[in-house]
C-alpha cells in the first residue's frame, strides 16, 4: 500500500496493489458513488483478478489516478495479458474533498504513479494521508459543522490454513477505509459520537447520540433542508484477505463488510454518501477445520475489521484550520 498527497492542496491517493493479481469483489451501497471498473469486478464477467485498487479525493476528477497506477504497472509487466500486451486491471473509487483546501487541487495521474511508488508491506501511516487528508465527517447539518474524517487501517488473524505447498499460514483479514461520511461516528458499544456534527462555538456535538433529530432546529435548520444540496461525502475501502476466494465469495465478502460501516457510522449509505467497498483475495491460504470454505467467517472478520478501521481513521487524523478533530472535542 502507498500514499502521495498534496498537502497545500489537501486532496492526495492511496494504493493497495497485488503485483500477482487478486480475485476481486465489490459492494456500491451509497447513492452518490464516483467508481471505475466494478463491472468486471461481477461473478459474470469475464476479467477474474485486479491488480490494484486506487482509493483518491478530487471527486470524480480523482479518477484520474488510477491512470498513474496503470502506468507503474505496465512498466513492469504486470496486467491483463491479451496477446498484444498486458493491459494492468485497476479499480477505483473516490471521496468528495473540494471542500477543504483548493478545489483545483486534485489527485492525477502522476499522482497515482507516485503513490505506486511509495508503496510498500510497512505499517501504513493513518490519519490525514493518502486519500484521507481531505476527508471530513459530520456533515449533517452543513459543511460548517464538519470534523475532520481520515484514513484508517486494522487486521485481525482469523486462523490458520494452508498454502499451496500445504504449509500452514495464517489467515489474515484486513481493512483500509477514508471516512467521509456525511453521518458521525460513533462508539458501537455506547452510541455516543465520536466525530460528527459539531457547534463549534458552544464546543458540543449538536446530537448528544447517533440520533440526528435532537438540535435546535431553529438555529441549524432542520435535518433534511441542511441536507439538500450538500452531496460531498462518501466512505470508500477495501478488504484484503489472503483466504482463497472465489470471485462470488469476494462480492459476498465486500458486501458484508458494509456492516462494519453500518456499526459506527450514522446514518450510513444516504443519497449523499457513495460507500463503496472492494475485497481482495490473493487466494495463497486455504482455511481449514472448522473454517474450511466458510465465507461467513472471512466476512464477518471483514466487518471487525472495517469497523475498527474507521474508528482508526477518525482517531488518528489531525485538524486542520478550523476543522476540529475528534481528539480536540473529547
Amino acid at each position: 500500500m502507498g500514499h502521495a498527497e498534496d498537502r497545500e492542496g489537501l486532496t492526495g491517493c492511496t494504493v493497495v496493489m497485488a503485483m500477482d493479481g487478486a480475485v476481486a469483489g465489490v459492494d456500491v451501497r451509497g447513492s452518490a458513488p464516483g467508481t471505475r471498473e466494478t463491472d468486471l469486478m461481477r461473478p459474470c464477467n469475464l476479467v477474474e483478478k485486479v491488480h490494484a485498487i486506487m482509493l483518491a479525493g478530487g471527486s470524480a476528477y480523482g479518477l484520474d489516478a488510477a491512470c498513474g497506477a496503470m502506468k507503474f504497472l505496465e512498466e513492469r509487466g504486470v496486467g491483463f495479458e491479451t496477446g498484444f500486451g498486458v493491459v494492468p486491471i485497476v479499480g477505483g473509487a473516490v471521496i468528495f474533498d473540494l471542500d477543504i483546501g483548493s478545489p483545483k487541487a486534485r489527485p492525477d495521474r502522476e499522482m497515482g504513479y507516485l503513490a505506486c511508488k511509495n508503496a510498500s508491506s510497512c505499517p501504513p501511516a493513518e490519519g490525514n494521508v493518502g486519500a484521507g487528508i481531505g476527508a471530513t465527517v459530520g456533515k449533517l447539518h452543513g459543511f460548517r459543522h464538519a470534523m475532520k474524517g481520515g484514513l484508517g487501517t486494522w487486521s485481525v488473524t482469523l486462523g490458520t490454513g494452508n498454502d499451496s505447498s500445504r504449509r500452514q499460514v495464517p489467515v489474515i483479514v484486513g481493512a483500509i477505509v477514508v471516512v467521509n461520511a456525511l453521518g458521525n461516528i460513533v462508539d458501537p458499544k455506547s452510541g455516543e459520537i465520536i466525530a460528527g456534527a459539531y457547534d463549534r462555538d458552544a464546543r458540543k456535538f449538536l446530537s448528544k447520540t447517533c440520533q440526528t433529530g435532537d438540535h435546535d432546529s431553529k438555529k441549524h435548520g432542520s435535518s433534511t433542508g441542511s441536507l439538500r444540496g450538500f452531496a460531498g461525502n462518501t466512505t470508500i475501502g477495501v478488504i484484503a484477505t489472503n483466504a482463497a476466494l472465489s470471485k462470488e465469495g469476494a462480492n459476498k465478502v465486500a458486501q458484508m463488510a458494509h456492516d462494519g460501516l453500518a456499526r459506527v457510522i450514522h446514518p450510513v449509505h444516504t443519497m449523499y454518501d457513495g460507500d463503496t467497498i472492494f475485497a481482495l483475495s490473493t487466494g495463497n491460504a486455504s482455511l481449514t477445520g472448522e473454517l474450511a470454505s466458510d465465507i461467513s467467517a472471512v466476512g464477518e472478520a471483514a466487518t471487525r475489521t472495517m469497523e475498527i478501521a474507521v474508528i482508526r481513521g477518525i482517531k488518528n487524523a489531525s485538524g486542520l484550520g478550523s476543522i476540529p478533530d475528534a481528539s480536540s472535542v473529547c
